[in-house]
């Protein structure tokens, strides 16, 4: 391989590990601003979506910005799931008021050592589409 596609996977890594390894808080914000331009989402899919439970027991949507970080938990927590891109579009009209409506709460960007954030609905919604306006 060359010198410059070698660089290109170490940053890539390097980019990787250094926002897995953020705070909940500044994953949630990074999820918003990457989804809110890619226009798409990540789950995790093996013959039905990926769900998890907070402490208290309440079913959590996981959701990720990127395949690459959906495909690190897939490797842990959810051996044997694929990354599964959906639209943008898709989450705000369709999976979201899904999950309100189901008493599933969304779960934004869990790592392999973090359950990541849950916001309400609402508040998803809210920051996906403010970033949306800014953007």
């Amino acid at each position: 391989m060359s010198e410059r596609i070698l660089s290109a996977i170490k940053l890539g890594a390097q980019q990787l590990a250094a926002v897995v390894t953020l705070p909940g808080p500044a994953r949630y914000e990074y999820f918003v601003k990457r989804v809110a331009d890619s226009q798409e989402v990540w789950g995790l899919y093996q013959q039905g979506w990926a769900l998890a439970k907070t402490d208290d027991g309440t079913l959590v949507f996981p959701m990720w910005p990127s395949s690459d970080y959906a495909s690190l938990c897939a490797e842990f927590e959810w051996d044997g799931y694929d990354a599964q891109a959906f639209s943008l579009e898709e989450l705000l009209d369709e999976l979201l008021p899904q999950l309100e409506e189901d008493s599933v709460l969304p779960g934004v960007f869990y790592t392999p050592g973090d359950k990541g954030i849950t916001p309400t609905v609402a508040e998803l919604i809210g920051d996906l589409e403010d970033e949306l306006r800014r953007t």
